[in-house]
C-alpha cells in the first residue's frame, strides 16, 4: 500500500490551554469543516465534551457532492496540552493516522499537523490521489486554517 504525507502548520492567537480546548474537542469539528462536506458528528453529544485514549467518535461525511460516507476514528493517544492522534477504523481510507501537535509560542500557539494515509484499490487508489484526493485534503486544511482566523484572528509575528 502506498502511503501519503501532507503537513500542516499554523500559528494560532490564543493561549495554549484555549486552543487546546477547542480543538480536543469533537463538538467542533463541524465548525472548522468546509460545509460542501455536509460534516456532522453522530456520535452521543454527550460524551463530546471531553476527549479522551480509546474514544470512538462516528461522522457523517460527504466528501464528494451526493455521495454520504460513514467515518469511525479512535483517539488512540493524548498528552494534554501537547497533541492528541486520531486514526480511522471505519471510513473512506484504507489507513488514516492523524496527529495534532499543540506548542506554546509567543503571542499564542503553533499548531502542526501530521497525516499519514493510503487509500484502497491500489493504483486506481493511487490515480484517484493524483487526480482529486491530495488537493481535496490541501483545500480542507486551507478552509480550517481560514475559519480559525476567522474564529480567533490572524496570528502576528512581533518585530524584534
Amino acid at each position: 500500500m502506498k502511503s501519503y504525507h501532507l503537513t500542516f502548520n499554523q500559528k494560532i492567537p490564543l493561549p495554549l490551554l484555549k486552543t487546546w480546548d477547542f480543538f480536543s474537542s469533537p463538538a467542533n469539528l463541524a465548525i472548522i469543516t468546509p460545509p460542501y462536506m455536509a460534516f456532522k458528528v453522530t456520535s452521543d453529544p454527550g460524551i463530546l465534551n471531553k476527549m479522551y485514549p480509546g474514544m470512538i467518535i462516528t461522522y457523517k461525511v460527504s466528501p464528494i457532492k451526493g455521495i454520504k460516507l460513514d467515518w469511525m476514528t479512535e483517539i488512540t493517544q493524548i498528552a494534554p496540552e501537547k497533541y492528541f492522534i486520531d486514526e480511522q477504523r471505519f471510513g473512506p481510507y484504507k489507513f488514516w493516522h492523524h496527529q495534532h501537535h499543540f506548542k506554546e509560542i509567543e503571542g499564542g500557539t503553533e499548531m502542526i499537523d501530521i497525516l499519514t494515509y493510503g487509500l484502497p484499490m491500489g493504483i486506481f487508489g493511487r490515480l484517484a490521489n493524483s487526480i482529486f484526493v491530495d488537493e481535496k485534503l490541501q483545500q480542507i486544511f486551507e478552509y480550517r486554517k481560514q475559519k480559525v482566523i476567522e474564529l480567533f484572528g490572524p496570528y502576528i509575528e512581533e518585530a524584534k
